[in-house]
């Protein structure tokens, strides 16, 4: 079956389709929803909440763009519902921090470990960093998906990129000394 008459079934809530549309996309969005959750619990219900929004909007789609887009910013939006009624922002005007930059060494910090420090990240931080760094979207894009200002936006990612560049220096701090 092709994908336009896997999505035209979906529409008419065909379960079959529904069922096979969840089987080829899982394990593509299940790795946005792992970057916008606190663990891998919370991705595994934020997958099931993607899924659910998109099978009720499903008939929104008008074959125009690309659908796995479609479906990706479904999913990373789910994720974020789950914080923009809770009070994870700090509001910030000035004195945004300078931007610090991350330098990391792919040979002695493994992806899972990245993936767990910044799962870790407190949610205002991680939010902003994963869309920024990890999605590229601006934060003028940003402060309208979470509703902050652009300030805080900035802040946000600034203080994420902090944290984890302390992580990671204490990480290589720790390796070199087990090594001695």
């Amino acid at each position: 079956m092709s994908l336009n008459q896997l999505i035209e079934n979906c529409k008419i809530n065909d379960t079959k389709a529904q069922g096979d549309l969840y089987k080829l996309y899982a394990s593509k969005l299940f790795p946005i929803c792992l970057k916008y959750s606190r663990n891998y619990a919370e991705a595994e219900d934020n997958l099931q909440d993607a899924f659910l929004t998109i099978f009720n909007k499903i008939d929104q789609y008008k074959n125009k763009g690309s659908f796995e887009g479609w479906l990706k910013r479904i999913t990373i939006n789910t994720a974020l519902q789950r914080y923009r009624n809770e009070k994870v922002f700090e509001i910030i005007n000035d004195n945004i921090t300078e931007d610090v930059e991350l330098e990391i060494d792919e040979d002695n910090i493994s992806l899972n470990y990245l993936l767990k420090i910044i799962q870790e990240l407190p949610d205002r931080y991680r939010l902003v960093f994963n869309l920024y760094v990890l999605d590229g979207y601006s934060h003028n894009e940003i402060a309208e998906m979470l509703k902050i200002n652009i300030g805080t936006s900035k802040s946000n990612l600034s203080r994420a990129r902090q944290t984890l560049k302390q992580t990671i220096e204490n990480y290589r701090t720790q390796q070199h000394l087990q090594s001695l």
